[in-house]
C-alpha cells in the first residue's frame, strides 16, 4: 500500500503514528481478503465484498492523507 512513496517514509510513519500503522494492518488485512474470494479460495456475497472493497478504499485515503500531512509538516 502507498507504492508511492518510499517504505522508509511508510515504516517512519507507523512507528510514530499508532492509528496509521492500524490503518495498513486493517488494509492489508482487507486485500488478502478480497484477493482470496476474487481468486476463488474464500467465498463471499457481492454486496459484503464491495463493503470490504470501500472500507479498504477508504483506508488507503486515509492513510494517504497522513502521509501527505507528515510530509508537509516535515518539508519533505
Amino acid at each position: 500500500m502507498l507504492e508511492e512513496f518510499p517504505q522508509e517514509l511508510i515504516k517512519k510513519i507507523r512507528q510514530e503514528n499508532p492509528h496509521f500503522d492500524k490503518l495498513i494492518e486493517r488494509h492489508e488485512e482487507l486485500k488478502k481478503i478480497v484477493k482470496d474470494v476474487e481468486e476463488g479460495r474464500e467465498h463471499m456475497e457481492d454486496v459484503e465484498l464491495e463493503k470490504l472493497k470501500l472500507e479498504k478504499l477508504r483506508l488507503k485515503d486515509e492513510a494517504y492523507a497522513i502521509v501527505m500531512q507528515y510530509k508537509k509538516e516535515h518539508n519533505l
